[in-house]
C-alpha cells in the first residue's frame, strides 16, 4: 500500500515544472538574516469563505509534538502540506500555514517542528520542501510568537527537505528548555548544524560541530532527490544539566552516519565528541532522554525511510554511567524493518513506546516497555499462522475511507494499523492518550493505559481538520455529486456533501494517483478517470456518476494515465497517456483503442462541451483539434501561445468551439487566452499577466455568460479571481490569509451556486469557496 508520502514523480513534477522566479536567499553563507514579510496583494473585491472540501487526512504526517509546559497544546508537521496546531475543545487540527503565497510553496514542506515549553506562545517551524533543484527557493525559519496564528522568517542560505528521503527523522529543530532563546537545527546537505541565540531571528554554522552526516539513499541518483547527503537529523537536551535563564549543558545530537550516528556536547555547544561506545551500522531515527532515569533512547534503522528499512534496533545509553546496551524488542534475526518512532511516558518515567516504521507487511507494529526497554509487548502477535491477536481495536468510521476499499487474506486486515509510522507521542500530561502518524492519517487512543492491563486500546482517527491530500484535478458536473476529485496517493472520491468525509475512495479499479478526469458534459452519469498504478489497469469507466467503476483496457506501453477526455455526449474518449508513442481515440467504453493522427504524444486533451465529434490538444505552443472523435486532429493556433510551461484548458459547457487556456513560464509566453471559433485563433486576455488554470460555474445573476475562475497574477497581484463578465474584469476573491502556496494544479466553479468554487492546491487538500 503506498502512502501520500510525497512525491518525487507524477503530477507533483508536474506542478513542479510550473513554477519560475521562486524566493532566493539573501543570506550570505555564513549566516542567515532576518527578511521582510513577502510583498502581499490588495484587498479583496468580494468577501469569501473557505474552508476545506472535507477527506480528513490522506497524507503523510512525519512528526508530532507536544508542548511539555501546557496540557493540550500539540502540533503535527506534515512533508507538504504545513503545520497545524491541536484545538482540544473542537479535538481537530488548525492549519497554520495557510498565508504563505505562490511565491513560497516551498515553505509549505515542513522539515521540522518546536514549540517553546518555556514560552508556549512560541513555535518554529524549519520550512522547505526539496534540497534538489526542484525547490529552486531555500529553506527557513519561520516564528510565531501567537502559536503560529502569524509568522515571521529568516531566509537559510542553504535548502530544507520537508519531502525528501529521510523526513521522518528528528526533531531537527530544537529550543533549548532553559535558555529558550537559544535554538538549535540540524541541516541537510552537507550544511551540518546550526544555532540561533536570539529566539531564531539570525543563525549561524556552529563550525565546531564536526560532522555533517555521510549517509545517501541511493547515490547514482542523478536527480539528487535520493543522492542528498540526509545529513543532522535529531537534537535533544538534558534539560538537567541547566537551569532556568542558563544555557544547557549537556546536548545530543543525531547524525546520518552508520559509524557515527552520536555526538554530544557538554559545554552548550562549544566543543562536541562522538559519544563513545555507540552502536555502529544503522542510522539513529529519534533521541529521546528520559530525565528521570538518566536514559538516552535511540531508534535506528539500516535506511533513512520512510519507505525502506530493512533492519533496526533500540538502544539505551545511562547518561551517568556511558553505558550502552541493546533493548530492542526483536532479535536481529526476526527483524525485517527499522524502527522510528519513539517516546517515554513523562508521567511514568519507564515506560516508553517505539514503531517498526517500516514493517509493511502485514502490518506496521507498535512496542511498550514498562521497564525502560528491559521487556516489550507488542501491538499484535501472531497465535497460529496466519492469525493474529491484536491488544487494540480499530474504528475508522470517522474516516471510512482508511479501509482502502480492500479486502485482504489473513494474516493483513483493513483497516491497517498504519504504514511509515515514524511520529509517535504519548502525551506528556496524560499517559492514557497517544497519537502516532501513519503514510495517510494521524491515529490516536485515549485509554492507553489499557494496554498494561490486558485491556485493549481504542484507536481512532484524530485527523479532523487536516487536510493533507494534492490535487491534480477537479470536475463539478450539473447533476449528480457535486464534485469528483483526482488525488495524489489515495485516488479520488466523488464528493456527494462537501462537509462530509467521502465512505470510500475511487475502487474497481484503485489507483495510486489519479492524474486526470472528465464527464460528459450533456450525459454526465458518464465518467472516466486515468492514473498511475505500477501495472494496468490505469484507466476506469463508470456510468452512475462516478458511484461504481470498471476498468478499460489500454493501449500497449502505457506507464502512467496522463490526461482524459470524454466526448460531450459520452459516446467516446481520447486519451493521451504517457509512455506511448501516440494520443488515442475509442467509441464505447475503451474495448479497443487506436492511435490518433496530427496530434504529438503526451498533449493535454480536452473535448468540446457541446460537440461530441469534436477535441482539443494542446503540446508545446501548438493547439489542435479534431471533429470526427478524435480519429484526426489538425494543428490549428500556434502563434503567441506558450511553448514552455505548463498548460491547461477547458472549453466553455453548452458552447461549440468556445475555449480558455491558460499557462505558460516566466520565460516566455504566459497568461490566459480565449478563443471563440474552436483554436483557429487566440486573443490575449492583456490585463492577466500570468495564469496557471481556468474553471467555469454558474452565471451571475442578470449575466448571460457562465463565471470564470483563475489562480493568477492580475494586476500584479497573485491570488484566485472571479469574472463574471467574460474577463472583462477580475475580482481576487481570496485574502493574504488563504492563499495555499502553490494552487495551480485545478479549478473549478460549481453549475449549480453562484459564487462557488473549487481550489486544488499541493497538500493542503481542495478549498471550497463560497461568497460569504
Amino acid at each position: 500500500m503506498r502512502s501520500n508520502g510525497r512525491r518525487p514523480v507524477g503530477a507533483l513534477m508536474a506542478a513542479l515544472a510550473l513554477v519560475g522566479g521562486l524566493l532566493t536567499a539573501a543570506a550570505s553563507p555564513a549566516a542567515a538574516r532576518p527578511e521582510a514579510a513577502p510583498a502581499r496583494g490588495t484587498a479583496q473585491a468580494d468577501a469569501y469563505t473557505w474552508k476545506n472540501v472535507r477527506v480528513d487526512g490522506g497524507g503523510f504526517v512525519p512528526g508530532i509534538v507536544f508542548n511539555r509546559k501546557e496540557k493540550n497544546l500539540a502540533y503535527a508537521r506534515t512533508d507538504i502540506g504545513g503545520a497545524y496546531r491541536w484545538d482540544q475543545s473542537g479535538k481537530r487540527w488548525v492549519p497554520l500555514l495557510d498565508s504563505l503565497d505562490w511565491d513560497h510553496w516551498g515553505w509549505t514542506g515542513v522539515v521540522s517542528l518546536a514549540s517553546d515549553s518555556v514560552d508556549p506562545n512560541k513555535v518554529y517551524v524549519a520550512a522547505g520542501t526539496y534540497t534538489n533543484s526542484w525547490d529552486p527557493g531555500n529553506g527557513a525559519i519561520l516564528r510565531s510568537a501567537n502559536r503560529g496564528a502569524s509568522w515571521q522568517s529568516t531566509t537559510l542560505p542553504f535548502k530544507l527537505g520537508g519531502n525528501m528521503p529521510g523526513r521522518g527523522m528528528g526533531e531537527r529543530l530544537a529550543v533549548d528548555p532553559n535558555r529558550n532563546s537559544v535554538l538549535y537545527l540540524g541541516a541537510p546537505s552537507g550544511n551540518g548544524l546550526w544555532r540561533s541565540t536570539d529566539s531564531g531571528v539570525t543563525w549561524s554554522k556552529v563550525t565546531s560541530f564536526p560532522n555533517p552526516g555521510t549517509y545517501v539513499q541511493d547515490a547514482s541518483d542523478t536527480s539528487g532527490y535520493l543522492s542528498d547527503n540526509q545529513g543532522v537529523v535529531w537534537v535533544t537536551f538534558d534539560e538537567r544539566t541547566g537551569s532556568a535563564g542558563g544555557a544547557t549543558k549537556t546536548i545530543y545530537v543525531g547524525v546520518a552516519d552508520k559509524d557515527n550516528t552520536v555526538y554530544r556536547s557538554t559545554d552548550a555547544g562549544a566543543t562536541w565528541s562522538r559519544v563513545a561506545g555507540q552502536p555502529t551500522g544503522y542510522l539513529s531515527h529519534k533521541g529521546v532522554l528520559d530525565a528521570k532515569n538518566g536514559y538516552l533512547y535511540l531508534t535506528t534503522s539500516d535506511k533513512g525511510g520512510p519507505y525502506d528499512g530493512e533492519k533496526g534496533q533500540v538502544w539505551r545509553y545511562t547518561t551517568a554511567t556511558g553505558e550502552w546496551k541493546n533493548i530492542s524488542p526483536m532479535a536481529d534475526a526476526d527483524t525485517y524493518f527499522g524502527y522510528s518512532g519513539l517516546t517515554v511516558d513523562r508521567q511514568k518515567p519507564g515506560t516508553l513506546m517505539v514503531t517498526g516504521y517500516s514493517s509493511w507487511w502485514p502490518d506496521t507494529q507498535i512496542f511498550r516497555s514498562t521497564d525502560s526497554g528491559a521487556t516489550w509487548t507488542r501491538a499484535w502477535d501472531f497465535t497460529s499462522y496466519p492469525n493474529r491477536s491484536f491488544r487494540y481495536t480499530q474504528d475508522v468510521s470517522a474516516v471510512p475511507w482508511l479501509t482502502f476499499g480492500t479486502n485482504p487474506s489473513p494474516p493483513e486486515v483493513t483497516p491497517k494499523l498504519g504504514w511509515m509510522t515514524e511520529a509517535l507521542e504519548i502525551d506528556p500530561f496524560d499517559s492514557n492518550r497517544m497519537m502516532y502518524g501513519t503514510g495517510a492519517t494521524v491515529y490516536g487512543t485515549e485509554n492507553l493505559g489499557n494496554w498494561d492491563t490486558g485491556g485493549k486500546i481504542a484507536i481512532t482517527p484524530m485527523v479532523r481538520g487536516l487536510e493533507e491530500t494534492a490535487v491534480n484535478d477537479l470536475a463539478s458536473p450539473p447533476t449528480g455529486a457535486p464534485l469528483l476529485s483526482a488525488l495524489g496517493d489515495i485516488g479520488g472520491f466523488r464528493h456527494t456533501d462537501p462537509d462530509a468525509v467521502p465512505t470510500r475512495m475511487y475502487t474497481s479499479p484503485t489507483f495510486t494517483t489519479t492524474t486526470s478526469l472528465d464527464y460528459a458534459e450533456t450525459s454526465p452519469n458518464t465518467v472516466v478517470r486515468v492514473g498511475n498504478n505500477d501495472s494496468a489497469p490505469r484507466i476506469a469507466f463508470s456510468t452512475d456518476n462516478g458511484a461504481n467503476w470498471f476498468q478499460g483496457s489500454e493501449p500497449s506501453g502505457v506507464t502512467g494515465g496522463g490526461t482524459v477526455a470524454a466526448a460531450a455526449d459520452g459516446s467516446g474518449f481520447v486519451w493521451a497517456p504517457e509512455g506511448t508513442s501516440a494520443v488515442y481515440h475509442t467509441t464505447g467504453f475503451g474495448n479497443s483503442w487506436s492511435a490518433s493522427s496530427g496530434i504529438p504524444a503526451g498533449a493535454v486533451v480536452e473535448s468540446d462541451r457541446k460537440n461530441p465529434k469534436k477535441f482539443y490538444g494542446f503540446k508545446a505552443g501548438t493547439f489542435y483539434v479534431s471533429t470526427d472523435g478524435g480519429a484526426t486532429f489538425t494543428a490549428r493556433a500556434s502563434s503567441g501561445l506558450p511553448a514552455d510551461g505548463q498548460v491547461r484548458f477547458k472549453a466553455l459547457p453548452g458552447a461549440d468551439g468556445d475555449i480558455w487556456l491558460a499557462g505558460g513560464g516566466t520565460g516566455g509566453a504566459y497568461g490566459l487566452w480565449h478563443s471563440t471559433d474552436s483554436g483557429a485563433t487566440f486573443t490575449k486576455l492583456s490585463g492577466v499577466q500570468q495564469a496557471d488554470t481556468i474553471g467555469f460555474g454558474k452565471a451571475a445573476p442578470g449575466a448571460s455568460y457562465q463565471t470564470l475562475y483563475t489562480s493568477a497574477r492580475i494586476g500584479g497581484v497573485r491570488g484566485v479571481f472571479r469574472s463574471t463578465d467574460a474577463g472583462a474584469s477580475w475580482t481576487r476573491i481570496n485574502d493574504d490569509a488563504h492563499q495555499w502556496g502553490w494552487t495551480g494544479a485545478a479549478i473549478t466553479g460549481d453549475p449549480r451556486v453562484y459564487g462557488r468554487v473549487y481550489l486544488a492546491t499541493n497538500g493542503r487538500g481542495i478549498l471550497r469557496g463560497d461568497i460569504s
